[in-house]
Formats: structure tokens, C-alpha cells, sequence
């Protein structure tokens, strides 16, 4: 296979670094006052962003040249270190607790989050355990329930934190490789039922879940509480028009969406640049999926097919969520867009994710 190596998919690295610039650019502009006044320092999350992204870029580059069938056999303890970290942060004195989740560990004077890990260590194994019981997948109890249970242990630890937005998005990842590998769809429509009622049950377990649900149903009955991050994202995202209001130029960022450098970043872009410029990203992020598809579709086996397929699709249905949530289609999941909101652990997470995926790109047949 190592003759076969070329170089990387050159549409996934333009479209990454298309994504990643905008990216940095928007943290800046929508960070700036929120920065100075807490700060004083209109550049403060600006700098960190340019860190993280050299940091993540360095390890795309390092990873995207590894010819990622080494991965194979590494990747259960790689498995093994994710679940001890994500142990790790539930106890007391380990984990620091943030916005009411007890999700990360202090490292110095930055942060890991256990969770970030966990999904690119979940998706390694998950495409060794399915390309090694492919012929299995089939069989309820043979295949779909012991890749089932491989999920949901992290999951669990993941909602004990809880943080029900990454456990969606590991889940529903991880049931598109399933389907993928094989697995019947009468077995996915037992496990929709099931996970339904799971869902109700988390969501009916948590006074501020069920608050998210009403303020997504009728955010004007609580404006000032519940209603408020929607109605303010919405708020931005009509004066931005079809060309905005020029880069820098949001109103929003004025202490009326809180931190809008995380979750709702997406909202100060379109009011910033516009549908235009709305619509520039989410084509990029488009252009990313589809090369990714292809690389998944040409892989040379089907580990590497699996494990491209993991990747493009944790980070599109992040973009999904991220977008539906801002744009009010969905309730409040806590969910960043990739690549392009403030963040350590997932932006070098995800670069080094792509890293991966790039590396699968290099041995494509096409």
C-alpha cells in the first residue's frame, strides 16, 4: 500500500482552510467588545483561536501523513485513554464544572475536554469493530447489539457530565457507520423507538432541557430567560440581508448574545455578511462532505472507508445542529460549528480529525 500513497485530497485541504480562516476572522469580529470588557484586550480569544489552529494544523499536517491503517492497531487503547479521561472528569477536583456540566480538565493555563477525544477514539474503533464483523452486521445479536453497546458506555459517561449535544452528535455518527457497515434498518427503527423514549426520559430528568423545549416552542413567553439566545440569534440574522452589514459591523455582539464567539458565531456572520457570506461557508462546509463521501467511497478497504465516513460525518451533523439551532429550527443543544467557533479541544480535535481523513484521502484510487 505505501506505493500507492499520492498526495492529499487538494479540494478538502482548500475547503478546510477556507473554513478555518473565516473561522478566525469571525472569532475575532464577534469576540472583539465582549474581549475588551472582560479583558481588556480586544484580541484575547483571537490569539488563543490562532493558537489552537496552529496547534490543530500541525497535528493535520503529522496525522495526514501517517498512512492511517496504523491507526488499526492502536486504536483500542487509543479507546481505553478516552474512557479513562472521560472518568477523569467526573470526579471531583479533576473535572472543572462550566455552565452547569462538569465536562473538562484543567491543563495549566488551558482546558482539555475528555469528550472531544472521545468521539475521534470512538470512530477509530468503531471502524476496526465493524470492518473486522462486516459479514455480522446483519445478525441483530451477533453485530448491531455489541456495536450498540460499544456506544452507549461512552454515552453514558458522556450525559453523566451531562452534555447531551456531544453524546447526539457521537451517536448519530456512529449509526450512520453502523448503517453503512450493514446493519438492517428494522434494527435501527427498534432502536429509534427506544432511543426516543431515552430522549423524553433525559429531557424530562432536567429542568433546563425542558425549558430549551419551550423557549424553541415559544421563546416570547420568557424573552428575557429562556427565549433570549434564540430571539437575539434571530435578531442578527434578519438585518444581515443579502450582503450584511460589513465584517465587524454586528450590533448583536454587544452584550445581547452572550459569548457569540461559541454556539452562535454562525448568527453574527450572517449579520455581518449576509446570506451571501452565510451561504459562502455552508458551501465550503458542502465541499468538505462531498470530498469526503468520495474519499470514503474509493478507500482501499474498508476500515478506511469507514473511518473517513466517521469523520465527514461528525462534523456535518454538528454543522447541521449548529445552523438549525441558530437559525430556530431546533431547541438549544450547545453544539459549536466546526472549525469555525471558539474552542481548544474541539478546534485542534477537529483539525487533527481531518488530519486523519486527508491521510485515508491519500491512498483513494481516484
Amino acid at each position: 500500500m505505501e506505493e500507492k500513497q499520492k498526495k492529499p485530497d487538494l479540494w478538502l485541504v482548500a475547503a478546510i482552510l477556507g473554513i478555518l480562516i473565516m473561522g478566525i476572522v469571525m472569532v475575532y469580529s464577534s469576540s472583539s467588545i465582549w474581549s475588551e470588557y472582560k479583558f481588556d484586550d480586544p484580541w484575547f480569544f483571537a490569539k488563543r483561536q490562532m493558537l489552537f489552529a496552529s496547534v490543530g494544523l500541525a497535528a493535520m499536517v503529522a496525522l495526514s501523513r501517517i498512512p492511517y491503517y496504523v491507526w488499526h492497531r492502536h486504536s483500542k487503547w487509543i479507546l481505553i485513554m478516552c474512557l479513562v479521561f472521560l472518568i477523569a472528569v467526573l470526579i471531583p477536583g479533576v473535572g472543572m464544572v462550566r455552565g452547569g456540566a462538569r465536562s473538562w480538565i484543567g491543563v495549566g493555563m488551558f482546558s482539555i475536554q475528555p469528550s472531544e477525544f472521545m468521539k475521534l477514539g470512538l470512530i477509530l474503533f468503531l471502524a476496526r469493530f465493524l470492518s473486522e464483523r462486516q459479514k455480522k452486521m446483519n445478525s441483530f445479536q451477533q453485530g448491531f447489539l455489541p456495536g450498540l453497546a460499544l456506544i452507549l458506555v461512552p454515552f453514558a459517561l458522556i450525559m453523566l457530565q451531562p452534555d447531551l449535544g456531544t453524546g447526539v452528535v457521537m451517536v448519530g455518527t456512529c449509526m450512520v457507520m453502523m448503517f453503512t457497515a450493514g446493519a438492517r434498518i428494522s434494527h435501527f427503527m427498534w432502536m429509534a423507538g427506544a432511543g426516543m423514549a431515552g430522549m423524553i426520559a433525559l429531557i424530562a430528568s432536567a429542568p433546563y432541557r425542558i425549558k430549551r423545549i419551550t423557549a424553541f416552542l415559544h421563546p416570547w413567553e420568557d424573552p428575557l430567560g429562556s427565549g433570549f439566545q434564540i430571539i437575539q440569534s434571530l435578531y442578527a440574522i434578519g438585518p444581515g440581508g443579502l450582503l450584511g452589514l460589513g465584517l465587524g459591523n454586528s450590533m448583536q455582539k454587544f452584550f445581547y448574545l452572550p459569548e457569540p464567539q461559541t454556539d452562535f458565531i454562525f448568527a453574527v456572520l450572517a449579520e455581518e455578511l449576509g446570506f451571501l457570506g452565510g451561504a459562502f461557508i455552508l458551501i465550503l462546509f458542502f465541499i468538505l462532505l462531498w470530498r469526503g463521501i468520495r474519499t470514503s467511497l474509493y478507500a482501499p478497504d474498508l476500515f478506511g472507508s469507514l473511518l473517513a465516513l466517521g469523520i465527514v460525518g461528525m462534523v456535518s451533523i454538528q454543522v447541521m445542529i449548529n445552523v438549525s439551532v441558530v437559525t430556530g429550527l431546533i431547541p438549544v443543544t450547545g453544539i459549536t460549528l466546526p472549525l469555525v467557533s471558539y474552542g481548544g479541544s474541539s478546534l485542534t480535535l477537529t483539525l487533527a480529525s481531518l488530519g486523519l481523513l486527508l491521510s485515508v484521502s491519500r491512498f483513494s484510487s481516484h
